[in-house]
């Protein structure tokens, strides 16, 4: 079974905190996702594999460590993953970017693909899927599907916010794929709509509402 971290770092929890409120316009909210994103991409490559390089310092030579092996990738789900792009490119300004277009249909809650551009070598790398939003699971558990149809092996998902329902059908989805969550609210409601959670991510982070 997949591990789920859920960020307990004060800094996220007061963050996430900020975005929850109704009056937070588009400039700061969008703002503070990609400070969020940021934050949990340090906690979320925790367990990165390093290794000893020899180096020449303006005094001598000496051994650092640098990340080992698999490159590392970023790939949103459009649109709202997008608000997290930025942050994470802050802490792994090598990684390259990849998007998947998925949309929820209103009526099934079910996503629906409409656009998929990864790295040519994604199957090589270590990819970080991030949505900020983990509600019924649906585009979350696509994407993967999507990505491992792709060859892609090393999956990690990062989202801002989950519902339980969400977390239970990505680990029966995608048991291999570890989650990292910034906050875990307490159920959907009849629209499908994690609470308290947010409101619409993408909404709020492109003022379209």
């Amino acid at each position: 079974m997949s591990r789920v971290t859920v960020m307990d770092h004060p800094l996220i929890q007061h963050k996430i905190g900020i975005i929850r409120r109704k009056e937070v316009g588009s400039k700061d909210f969008r703002q503070m996702i990609s400070e969020i994103a940021m934050l949990m991409c340090y906690e979320a490559t925790r367990n990165l594999k390093l290794q000893d390089v020899e180096i020449e310092t303006p005094i001598c030579t000496t051994q650092v460590k640098e990340l080992r092996g698999k490159k590392l990738a970023v790939v949103p789900i459009l649109r709202a993953g997008l608000g997290m792009v930025d942050g994470m490119l802050q802490m792994i300004p090598a990684a390259k970017v990849g998007h998947i277009g998925l949309y929820r249909d209103p009526k099934t809650l079910e996503p629906v693909e409409y656009y998929c551009k990864l790295p040519a070598d994604s199957s090589e790398r270590e990819v970080f899927v991030v949505d900020p939003m983990l509600a019924t699971g649906g585009s979350a558990v696509e994407a993967i599907r999507m990505l491992k149809n792709k060859g892609v092996k090393n999956i990690r998902f990062m989202c801002i916010i989950a519902a339980p329902e969400g977390v239970k059908r990505m680990q029966e989805a995608h048991p291999d794929v570890d989650v990292y969550i910034g906050a875990l609210d307490e159920h959907l409601n009849d629209h499908g709509y994690i609470v308290p959670g947010l409101g619409d991510a993408g909404d709020r982070i492109f003022g379209t509402k």
